[in-house]
């Protein structure tokens, strides 16, 4: 039997579905930590980026942060990070947040720096305080962009949380470990190709989001004479 008919077999079968080992539930496992990974680097990343693009300072140092973190690997920080908290999820899910930062600083900062400069002093002629020139007018204009960082950055997340099951019995991660450990092809392929759908479900919902912001930033009287 073929590695890929021995996917097909494993994906098909009822068993593999259902219970505490079974697809669904480490889909989920797997959705949550992508979310959790997420929600804390959004939580660093995001105000970070908003406040440099708006103020325009800090962006070299910013930059090369970013830089920094994109070239190390993240099995590398998983391992090191595993050795220091032990077994469980907080290693993972740190190693998962150094790797979401970039794409989401880079995204905020660059979407609000994007923002036409005589929009943002017509918004201050006005009387609008900083805060509300960032709410009303920088953060509806930089959306698509902001968006298009955490497109980028989930996506790279949702790929790499496999390495969770390296540390932590958890996520779809278990079934490629596994499949290589017992040398069951079938089950790692099975795994492999879960991920890939789940990512790119992700994608396909991720894009579309952008796509109809984008329009709403572009085409303003379309959406408002609806």
């Amino acid at each position: 039997m073929s590695n890929w008919s021995a996917a097909f077999a494993w994906l098909t079968d009822a068993a593999n579905w259902v219970g505490p080992q079974g697809i669904w539930t480490r889909v989920g496992q797997h959705l949550t930590i992508t979310v959790a990974a997420m929600a804390v680097a959004g939580l660093i990343a995001l105000p970070t980026g908003i406040v440099i693009g708006h103020t325009r300072r800090g962006a070299a140092l910013i930059g090369g942060l970013a830089g920094a973190a994109r070239a190390v690997p993240t099995l590398g920080l998983l391992t090191l990070f595993g050795l220091g908290l032990g077994i469980g999820l907080r290693a993972p899910l740190l190693a998962l947040v150094v790797l979401a930062i970039p794409s989401l600083l880079a995204g905020a900062y660059a979407g609000i720096q994007a923002v036409d400069p005589a929009v943002v002093d017509a918004a201050r002629a006005i009387g609008l305080r900083e805060r509300h020139v960032i709410w009303r007018v920088e953060l509806p204009l930089a959306a698509p962009v902001i968006i298009g960082g955490v497109r980028a950055a989930t996506l790279q997340v949702v790929a790499t949380a496999t390495l969770a099951a390296y540390i932590a019995d958890q996520g779809l991660g278990r079934y490629l470990f596994a499949g290589l450990k017992t040398r069951d092809y079938g089950q790692m392929l099975g795994g492999a190709l879960v991920v890939i759908l789940l990512a790119l479900m992700i994608e396909v919902a991720l894009a579309l989001t952008q796509r109809v912001v984008t329009t709403k930033v572009t085409h303003p009287q379309l959406t408002g004479a609806r």
